[in-house]
């Protein structure tokens, strides 16, 4: 273990937050560490964003050359498991690398805080002790357990969920969220039966029902049993099944498969040994830590960024809070701003929404206009075979200044960084109509929208007169 005595900036955990912040930490000129319990790299990179999305586009192509020469799906989900793993390999070894190269020390074990300004770094039974000036605590989140379905056996979180090595002939997935479509979508394609069990009354339930009704029409062209308004009450495992029993319109219904799998949600490691309490730091009652416009908490030269704030647990939010952080640190006037924080499902189709929704600035009582195109007619989309969705812009009624979009389609994923950058420097839709897209190009379905959004406001202005 290292023999590092004293920093002046402190970080815990290496995940998209954390490393991000040990990065700029570092680039400002402070002396920098980082601590890691786990993998460098965290959750997303390991067991979370990486790993998902490697297997999410592996399951697309599995996908079309099972159309075309009858694929073996055994075989290409171990290809599938290698190449994600490939993946998370170079990704963990990139940042480890940047880590390095920008001067930062590397700490491997779990750091337990013993006073403000001093933490006990653990690992395979040694233990040093590390004085900071500054720490920035960026630990992440994990899955939700819930009591009766505790992880273990047939029961899985989506950790287990990304490491199965052969594909399941049936899956139950308790959660109809981004994570419960995404994964539950992946093995559907491998040729998996999954049935998706969602409590409300739609599946991705964070996003107004038009977006979610392309996806759930491929949901069930992908042969998934979508059950919505359904109560998950309790399993009994066997040898080779296990028995989900809930319950739906009052009545106790059961499914038989292979696995369960549990995507309820993340819960924020702020518990277990790294001692918010021997500080005095508080949490809220769901565990998160309060900070204010420059992630500094209650204990003004310690920060909190990521998964363990308030908000979406997003890998991107956490690496924006980071810099704040850090730069806040350093002394810079640095503060964050959340009007344009995208929000990405990577379902097929996929789902993005950045700013306000119309449901959002209708409760906020803002006059809007919005404006839609169809994927159905653009040249690219339909070379790609990928027609179904649409964009939809929603912007302020009087003077156009985009407020919010959304977007259902292919590569919503990408099409989403236009709109975002749209809000933050306060364009109008004017301005993206305006803007010359490529042609042909998926791009040009944002420029249409936007022009219909132009035309939308125009006529109201005549409607005005």
């Amino acid at each position: 273990m290292s023999k590092l005595e004293s920093v002046e900036t402190l970080v815990i955990g290496s995940g998209p937050g954390g490393y991000v912040a040990a990065l700029r930490s570092s680039q400002l000129g402070m002396k920098t560490a980082i601590v890691e319990r786990s993998q460098i790299g965290g959750v997303c990179t390991h067991i979370g964003c990486i790993p998902s999305k490697a297997l999410i586009a592996e399951s697309h192509r599995y996908d079309l050359l099972r159309q075309f020469n009858n694929a073996d799906a055994a075989a290409s989900f171990k290809n599938a498991q290698d190449f994600k793993q490939g993946i998370v390999t170079k990704q963990a070894g990139g940042v480890r690398y940047l880590l390095k190269t920008a001067g930062v020390s590397i700490l491997e074990g779990e750091a337990s805080l013993v006073d403000a300004h001093s933490a006990i770094i653990k690992q395979a039974g040694q233990e040093q002790t590390i004085s900071f000036k500054y720490a920035i605590l960026a630990t992440g989140s994990r899955p939700i357990e819930l009591q009766a379905f505790p992880v273990g056996g047939r029961i899985l979180s989506s950790t287990e969920a990304l490491s199965l090595p052969e594909v399941p002939n049936s899956l139950v997935v308790i959660g109809g969220g981004y994570i419960g479509v995404e994964l539950g979508q992946m093995y559907a394609k491998f040729g998996t039966k999954v049935t998706i069990l969602e409590g409300g009354e739609q599946v991705l339930p964070g996003f107004e029902a038009d977006l979610a009704v392309p996806v759930v029409r491929q949901l069930k062209a992908d042969g998934i049993n979508v059950i919505t308004g359904a109560t998950a009450e309790k399993v009994v495992q066997n040898a080779d099944t296990i028995t989900l029993h809930y319950v739906k319109n009052l009545e106790q219904q059961h499914v038989i498969a292979e696995y369960v799998l549990v995507t309820i949600g993340r819960k924020p490691n702020t518990d277990g040994n790294l001692g918010l309490e021997h500080i005095g730091l508080p949490v809220t009652s769901r565990g998160l830590i309060e900070t204010d416009e420059q992630c500094r908490t209650a204990i003004p030269h310690i920060f909190a960024i990521g998964d363990i704030t308030a908000g979406p647990t997003l890998a991107h939010k956490a690496s924006y809070e980071a810099k704040i952080a850090a730069e806040a640190i350093a002394g810079h006037a640095s503060e964050v701003d959340y009007k344009a924080i995208p929000l990405v499902v990577f379902s097929n189709p996929e789902l993005a929404s950045v700013g306000l929704s119309e449901t959002e600035a209708k409760s906020k009582f803002i006059p809007i206009v919005m404006g839609k195109a169809s994927f159905g007619i653009n040249g690219r989309a339909l070379a790609l075979g990928e027609t179904e969705g649409f964009v939809k812009i929603v912007a302020d009624a009087t003077s156009g200044i985009v407020l919010g979009a959304q977007i259902v389609g292919v590569e919503a994923s990408t099409l989403v960084s236009e709109l975002a950058l749209a809000i933050e420097m306060g364009a109008t839709v004017e301005d993206l109509a305006m803007t010359i897209h490529p042609h042909p190009t998926l791009g040009e379905v944002i420029m249409e929208a936007a022009e219909n959004t132009v035309r939308k406001m125009m006529t109201t202005f005549r409607e005005w007169e």
